[in-house]
């Protein structure tokens, strides 16, 4: 028998180094998915970020049209009173 525990024995520690093996594997897949996670967050941000820019921009635009619209239409109005004179 004691033949047999050296040999039980090393049966044991490699199985060990397997299982060990297989856990550092999977944490390095889990922390590779984390670290694609955490990237994806950031990006997201940024995009996010982004959006909230060009939004900003596109509302001053508007707010630059409108602002042209209603001058356009106070002098469309005052050369309608120019060349109408003669109905006042």
């Amino acid at each position: 028998m004691a033949a047999g525990a050296p040999e039980s024995q090393s049966r044991f520690g490699h199985s060990v180094k397997g299982l060990l093996t297989e856990k550092v594997n999977a944490c390095g897949t889990d922390v590779i998915a984390l670290t694609k996670q955490v990237l994806k967050g950031s990006r997201s941000s940024e995009l996010l970020g982004q959006a909230a820019r060009n939004m900003v921009l596109q509302e001053d635009a508007i707010l630059h049209s409108e602002d042209s619209l209603r001058k356009m239409a106070i002098i469309t109005t005052h050369l309608q009173y120019q060349s109408y004179p003669e109905e006042r």
